[in-house]
């Protein structure tokens, strides 16, 4: 790939963290300040990035359209949808739906909790691969080479006292959540927040997403949680189904 290709990425990848001056891109990165605004410039002209009175960028509306239409295009998603809609209604808990792309987990859908208190979240951000119940079923489909060859690439951070602290005991976590067929976040990622998931299978019977129900602590303990489990493989099931999948 270009190198002006990559420069031009990392510079969208800067501006998503929230808008920025030319100077203040350009202190961050790796070139002379002219290819930071020459690439800039090629960014505006297309869209992709916009400029403000303060002489401030930011990510401009081709992006946006760009990102609908990759959500239009991801059929699970729309299959998916009023099957999370009525797991939203039966347990007023945050339902997420989750699929691997490149080397990420990545939520692609969110239902927020009925309830007044609520978890940090949203569509496009990626899960932890060491900490989120969705990124534990989603690997244990994963050959056992990618699945290893994945987890030892990561950095391990400590979200919390309970998050996975390295390759063996998240190993053990994927192998566990391929056995039982559903997965576990037990505070892993958040201090007051729990979660169980479940994948979604095609009919190739491959894993091609994950369904989580995220719950703060302080509405339901461990045995409430796990006591949505019915509800939640009811829904991945249905969905599976739809997407041509058989069950055994």
């Amino acid at each position: 790939m270009s190198q002006s290709l990559l420069r031009a990425l990392d510079l969208l990848g800067a501006l998503a963290k929230g808008p920025a001056t030319l100077d203040e891109l350009a202190s961050t990165a790796d070139v002379h300040k002219t290819t930071v605004m020459r690439l800039l410039h090629s960014l505006e002209d297309r869209n992709f990035v916009v400029r403000d009175a303060q002489q401030h960028y930011r990510l401009g509306s081709q992006l946006f359209q760009l990102s609908s239409l990759a959500l239009e295009q991801r059929d699970i998603r729309g299959t998916a949808r009023p099957h999370l809609q009525r797991l939203n209604e039966s347990t007023g808990h945050t339902i997420h739906l989750a699929a691997f792309e490149g080397r990420d987990v990545v939520y692609i859908d969110k239902l927020e909790s009925r309830h007044p208190v609520r978890m940090y979240s949203r569509i496009g951000l990626t899960a932890a691969l060491n900490a989120a119940a969705v990124a534990k079923v989603i690997l244990a489909d994963m050959p056992r080479e990618q699945r290893e060859s994945l987890t030892a690439g990561l950095d391990y951070r400590k979200f919390t006292e309970n998050t996975l602290p390295d390759q063996a005991s998240l190993l053990s976590a994927i192998e566990l959540a391929g056995r039982q067929g559903w997965a576990l976040d037990d505070q892993e990622f958040e201090e007051f927040v729990h979660c169980i998931a479940a994948p979604i299978r095609d009919a190739s019977g491959g894993v091609v997403a994950a369904v989580s129900c995220s719950v703060p602590t302080v509405m339901l303990d461990r045995d409430g949680l796990l006591g949505l489990l019915p509800e939640l493989l009811d829904c991945t099931r249905s969905i599976s189904a739809e997407l041509g999948h058989t069950a055994p």
